[in-house]
């Protein structure tokens, strides 16, 4: 694949990743009726289900990161250049904030927000470090031996994420700064991104260090 067919791969991948975690947000909480749970359910069942499906489709072109911090990590491995994960990341954070607005436009909303909702604290942190690690995990464990559940291990390990992390396992630092951009119900008040982000990338390095110990000979190959 080229270097412009692998970033098309990547932005339209991203983009429909964030139209479908804001979107099932906005629609979860408009049919909910004020039940959090319903609405949180709606939107983790449109999340993981996107995922197996952009992963599939988007995987055989570019490897369907959407992510920087999967980004980050295969570049860590040596599976990535330089230009080209800068390429990558860069990509992600663009196509992210496009999703949001897609996702805005589809439901007659202004399509740049700021989210005022407050998403800080340690045990947000933890949350969101222990489910990029689990991420991570998930793409590490699968890749290697049956690259074809890779689609499936993602979206069921997100859909869990959603319910066994306080914070809802954003778990990707272009997805947490596109929904800074969101006042609905998936939004992260801008001022909260950066502790996001650093969890992210710290639970996503646990990982890559996990599997070195588990693969020596191996893991960056």
């Amino acid at each position: 694949m080229t270097m412009t067919q692998k970033l098309v791969a990547e932005f339209v991948g991203t983009v429909m990743l964030l139209a479908t975690v804001v979107g099932s947000g906005i629609m979860g909480e408009t049919l909910a009726a004020g039940n959090t749970a319903v609405a949180l359910w709606g939107n983790t069942a449109a999340t993981g289900a996107m995922l197996v499906v952009l992963i599939m489709v988007f995987g055989p072109f570019s490897g369907a990161h959407f992510n920087p911090a999967v980004t980050l990590v295969f570049f860590a491995k040596g599976q990535l250049g330089r230009a080209e994960a800068a390429a990558y990341i860069a990509t992600q954070m663009v196509a992210g904030v496009a999703g949001v607005m897609l996702a805005h436009a589809m439901f007659d909303q202004a399509l740049v927000q700021t989210s005022l909702n407050t998403r800080t604290g340690a045990g947000q942190w933890i949350s969101e470090g222990v489910a990029t690690f689990g991420l991570l995990a998930a793409i590490l464990g699968t890749v290697r031996y049956r690259p074809e559940i890779v689609p499936y291990a993602v979206g069921l390990y997100i859909t869990a994420g959603y319910w066994f992390t306080a914070s809802t396992s954003f778990a990707n630092p272009a997805v947490t700064i596109a929904r800074s951009f969101t006042n609905t119900f998936s939004g992260i008040a801008p001022t909260d991104v950066l502790g996001f982000i650093a969890a992210q990338i710290v639970g996503a390095f646990i990982a890559l260090f996990l599997f070195k110990v588990l693969e020596p000979n191996k893991v960056g190959a």
